[in-house]
């Protein structure tokens, strides 16, 4: 019963094509899908979760790694369709998520429109504006780092801050296996941060991508890139 499925889901962002790798942890009591993608993105979850033999009436968990609007975007969707899916995330980005606290992405975003070209503006008011369309959701469960759940054969909860102060990732033993979130990214055929220029703590993001490594998993589940085989030499 104890599995992990990455799931792939394809999707059109300005005129080009993108892939996001959301993954669901079954086990015995729950079935758990981490991170969920922008707002919109049901119908393609659900979809994705039929082909791989998973009816999305049976989630009974929604876990979410950190609090940008490709992560948690269909968060309230999910939990308006199924109200008794409980929502996870780590306490630092609980606020956030809930809405509680201002997303720390649009003060990014808001403090770089002042220095954008007059060309890239337009974009950066549309990025302000999406952002703030992103419906909050009540956090039901706040996880710690060093918490272990019997998710997908057994995990333990991660804090790998950086790309966000409060992000967290997963580390599943009985597969030596790692869901990164954004911690990792693949490219290059190698592991490395995601998205520097837009990461809030550059060190902290390095800090937490070597955590990961060391754990020297065989497989490093990424939200962008899909599954990073370690082949050891």
């Amino acid at each position: 019963m104890d599995q992990i499925i990455m799931m792939d889901i394809n999707f059109q962002y300005h005129n080009e094509t993108r892939i996001i790798h959301p993954v669901l942890l079954l086990s015995a009591n729950d079935v758990v899908l981490v991170d969920c993608g922008y707002p919109g993105f049901l119908p393609l979850l659900e979809a994705e979760m039929k082909s791989k033999g998973v009816n999305p009436s049976s989630l009974t968990k929604v876990l979410i790694t950190h609090h940008d609007d490709d992560h948690m975007g269909a968060l309230f969707e999910i939990k308006e369709k199924y109200p008794e899916i409980k929502v996870v995330s780590g306490r630092t980005e609980s606020g956030y998520i809930s809405g509680k606290k201002k997303s720390l992405r649009l003060l990014q975003a808001e403090e770089m429109l002042h220095v954008l070209p007059e060309e890239q503006k337009p974009f950066g008011i549309q990025f302000c504006e999406s952002l703030r369309g992103i419906k909050p959701v009540s956090v039901d469960i706040e996880v710690k780092n060093g918490e272990h759940f019997d998710w997908g054969g057994g995990c333990e909860i991660k804090d790998t801050p950086g790309h966000m102060p409060g992000h967290i990732s997963l580390y599943l033993k009985k597969s030596n296996s790692v869901i990164t979130g954004d911690a990792a990214v693949i490219e290059g055929n190698q592991l490395v941060i995601a998205n520097p220029h837009y990461t809030l703590d550059l060190d902290a993001a390095k800090a937490s991508l070597n955590n990961l490594i060391s754990l020297d998993a065989d497989h490093y589940y990424c939200y962008h890139g899909g599954v990073f085989e370690n082949r050891r030499q």
